[in-house]
């Protein structure tokens, strides 16, 4: 005879899956509906807020035992702060014939030639700095960012091999990103990541950058011993750090 509890003590036993925990929230700033993304760092000692341009929203990393609770407990307290951060942002603007992008820390007016064929290259008219971009208008975003990511690639690489030899050490890989909270990043299998938005500082804040990850190869924390790898490397770090507090928010503003 079948035993009819079977089923029953089946049904009792099985488990659900627990709900994901949320990743974002909004956030009342003025009258408007601000997103705020949540990520967790685990080397991160304390929370932190800071805007998201690409998404038009804000980003809070938790530290390893954050709960989600206090992350938004803690954008509450600053949103005066992310009131007036949001106000100064300008939306990000697409690449057109006419205007302007930088470049190494330079500016160049985008001149598109029209021609059918052929590649962007720098070039001067009338003493001004130009990006001369062929191919069809619909295309002339694409082809320029394409370009800069090209040579955020050449420019990223050739910086890292050579503090990599002052140190040596050998990456295992080189990435480009478009991440709006972190300009580079090591992990501890070797493999360097960067943004290609570098590309459009002056020179010496993308060695700065290979250089802070290149030294992360030899101390992965951001200690005493660290810091001064990263300043023996590149000399106008703090320099370079400041640049990017008051100018970092204007490379997301592009493409």
């Amino acid at each position: 005879m079948p035993n009819r509890w079977i089923p029953f003590l089946f049904s009792v036993q099985k488990k659900t899956s627990p709900k994901p925990a949320a990743t974002a929230f909004e956030v009342d700033v003025a009258g408007r509906r601000v997103p705020v993304l949540m990520r967790r760092n685990t080397r991160a000692k304390r929370y932190t807020l800071r805007l998201d341009p690409r998404r038009d929203g804000a980003v809070v990393t938790l530290p390893k035992r954050g709960t989600v609770s206090e992350a938004k407990a803690f954008v509450s307290r600053h949103l005066d702060w992310l009131a007036d951060r949001i106000g100064e942002a300008a939306p990000a603007s697409a690449l057109a014939d006419g205007g302007t992008v930088p470049l190494r820390g330079v500016v160049h007016r985008i001149h598109a030639t029209g021609s059918a064929r052929g590649v962007v290259r720098i070039g001067v008219e009338a003493g001004e700095p130009v990006l001369l971009v062929p191919g069809e208008a619909a295309h002339l975003n694409r082809r320029i960012l394409d370009h800069l990511k090209a040579e955020a690639r050449r420019d990223l690489t050739a910086a890292v091999e050579r503090h990599a030899r002052i140190l040596g050490v050998t990456p295992s890989a080189i990435r480009l990103k478009d991440t709006a909270s972190r300009w580079g990043s090591a992990s501890s299998r070797g493999t360097l990541s960067f943004s290609w938005r570098l590309v459009m500082a002056p020179p010496y804040v993308l060695d700065y950058l290979a250089a802070h990850e290149v030294a992360h190869l030899k101390e992965m924390n951001h200690s005493d011993a660290f810091w001064r790898l990263c300043v023996a490397l590149a000399p106008r770090t703090d320099e370079a750090k400041a640049w990017l507090k008051q100018n970092g928010r204007m490379l997301h503003q592009v493409g």
